[in-house]
């Protein structure tokens, strides 16, 4: 029966075994009652690789980011040429993960001098590359100057005076987009949003009390004349994780705006990155939006925002965020203990499920640090059990280790039973930690109906590599 204690989003499933097609992989199946990843059943997989699991669909992440480089390219090669689709490495990031970008047509974005590294580690051409990050030391600037990687994405007046002092100093030409803030509030959670004026990222487009002009202003008129900087355009980013598309259109415009009155000035602005972080489905009740969509929409809306300001269109470029990686992946868990409690709600008394697995806030840390949601199945089987609203959580020493809050599992998940959850391709792997000393799970790669380890399972000899006095 459907609990008084579940959201109103989460429905009473008639079938514990379905398989909602917008949160899995498109490679995702059951067969002989069995979860399976290109014809992989789950246990196989368990068996060779161990448990928990991270499991990356690389037909689906590829076929992901053709369609953006594709459905991009179609609706803006009228309006401005060519698109550059830029893949968010924070969301996942391995030498293959790199190599898999760059061959699918994609450039990167790296946010720190360690993802920087491993893009070049993995062979990315440098000026595919873009740094950003509102904190970057003297070691990252160095860095990307001297490899002149394609965009360094500078967050403040402070880091663009460093960034020409740095190049001139390195006798280099710094290749230079400015990250403006312009005010818009996005549709998502407070800690993703990334674009209204009270947070840490970006230039700012609004005077401060009793200045003439905003910092964005002075940035672009201190980029366009300085001597070792190469302005290569504007960026803006609103946010992740974001279903409405008015936010989109309302920066678009503000920027375009901002570039008429810098075109009036005789200063060309030659990219403008629109962002992205387009959302995905991580439960039944998010609806993620097409890339063609996206693509025409945002296109129709800049078509007719050009020509009401008589400016030429800048190239442009996006960063479709953790739409990419995030469906591709899911994590396999292996079901340790279970207990029921019962929760008061408006005077009555109702059950609450707990089933526990074998990772946690250590494999995946968003539930905790931001409420948020996920669904699992259990994937080793198929059960005919009446399905229980339930709560999947982790094995670490903290109430607050939720790996799914709200699901409904059949009554009789038990020990060793196998849960998936879905579309964890995203900010698990690259925010894992070893907190309560868990090892960290390997990542598995599955092609064409063949699986491979792309990172291996971390080993006691891998937590101690760091101790000095061993």
């Amino acid at each position: 029966m459907h609990s008084p204690l579940a959201p109103a989003w989460l429905s009473l499933p008639a079938d514990t075994a379905a398989l909602n097609a917008k949160i899995f992989s498109s490679g995702v199946a059951r067969d002989a009652g069995q979860v399976t990843i290109q014809g992989i059943g789950v246990t196989e997989l368990v068996e060779q690789f161990g448990s928990p699991l991270w499991v990356i669909d690389e037909n689906d992440f590829r076929a992901r980011a053709r369609a953006y480089v594709d459905a991009f390219n179609e609706a803006f090669e009228p309006l401005c040429g060519g698109v550059d689709v830029f893949y968010a490495s924070k969301a996942l990031l391995t030498v293959q993960i790199a190599k898999w970008v760059k061959e699918e047509g994609l450039r990167m974005d790296t946010a720190s001098g360690g993802e920087m590294a491993l893009a070049l580690r993995a062979g990315t051409d440098p000026s595919h590359i873009g740094l950003h990050g509102n904190n970057k030391s003297d070691e990252e600037l160095h860095t990307a100057i001297s490899h002149q990687i394609g965009r360094i994405v500078v967050d403040s007046l402070p880091e663009l005076y460093r960034v020409e002092a740095m190049a001139a100093q390195l006798g280099q030409t710094a290749n230079v987009m400015l990250r403006l803030t312009p005010g818009v509030d996005a549709s998502t959670h407070q800690h993703i949003a990334t674009a209204h004026e009270d947070q840490k990222f970006g230039l700012t487009m609004t005077p401060a009390p009793g200045a003439e002009t905003s910092d964005a202003y002075q940035a672009v008129h201190f980029a366009a004349n300085a001597a070792h900087i190469n302005l290569v355009g504007l960026h803006s980013h609103i946010g992740s994780q974001i279903f409405d598309s008015a936010g989109f259109e309302t920066a678009a415009t503000r920027m375009l705006e901002f570039i008429a009155v810098l075109a009036a000035e005789d200063i060309v602005i030659a990219e403008l990155d629109i962002g992205g972080g387009y959302g995905i489905a991580y439960t039944e009740a998010d609806d993620p939006v097409e890339p063609a969509v996206i693509a025409q929409n945002l296109a129709a809306h800049m078509s007719t925002e050009i020509d009401r300001l008589g400016i030429t269109c800048p190239r442009i470029s996006i960063e479709p965020g953790r739409s990419i990686a995030g469906p591709a992946g899911l994590t396999i868990y292996t079901v340790g203990t279970t207990k029921t409690v019962w929760v008061e709600h408006d005077g009555e008394h109702y059950p609450r499920r707990y089933v526990a697995v074998d990772g946690g806030m250590s494999d995946n840390p968003r539930p905790v640090l931001y409420d948020a949601d996920y669904t699992a199945v259990l994937a080793n089987r198929v059960s005919d059990a009446d399905a229980v609203f339930s709560r999947v959580v982790g094995k670490h020493c903290e109430s607050g280790d939720i790996v799914v809050n709200t699901v409904y599992l059949p009554e009789d998940t038990d020990h060793g039973d196998l849960l998936v959850v879905p579309a964890t391709g995203a900010y698990g792997h690259v925010m894992s930690s070893n907190y309560n000393m868990l090892l960290r799970p390997a990542i598995v790669a599955i092609k064409d109906g063949q699986a491979r380890e792309i990172i291996r399972r971390e080993t006691y000899d891998d937590l101690f590599a760091r101790e000095v006095d061993l």
